[in-house]
């Protein structure tokens, strides 16, 4: 018989590679996310669209990777669909994406769904 505490250090050790992976891409999207709010204010508020123009695409990559890689997580971690879209989602709120990497790092460790 195993006690909880087993079963969650069992269930979070194959889950290394793809949390690490999850939680550098929510702290890069978070970051490109405070970007592009900055080259917003200088498009709109400066009239200088040239930052945007490049900026963005880059930033929709960054976020299609965050995509994939917490869908991989969520996949092997067995969130919920629910769990799943909410974290999604976190990636398009800036500062948003920095407070779920963490709840979500601390679930994942301690074995519990989302």
């Amino acid at each position: 018989m195993t006690t909880s505490t087993e079963g969650a250090a069992q269930t979070a050790v194959p889950l290394t590679g793809p949390l690490a992976r999850f939680r550098t891409a929510a702290y890069v999207t978070g970051v490109g996310l405070l970007g592009l709010c900055f080259v917003m204010v200088l498009r709109y508020g400066f009239g200088n669209p040239t930052p945007s123009a490049v900026y963005s695409p880059i930033h929709g990559v960054l976020y299609m990777i965050y995509l994939v890689l917490t869908i991989d997580l969520a996949i092997k971690a067995r969130w919920s669909i629910k769990g799943t879209v909410l974290v999604l989602l976190a990636g398009c709120v800036p500062f948003v994406s920095f407070l779920v990497e963490r709840r979500v790092t601390h679930r994942v460790k301690a074995g519990q769904k989302l």
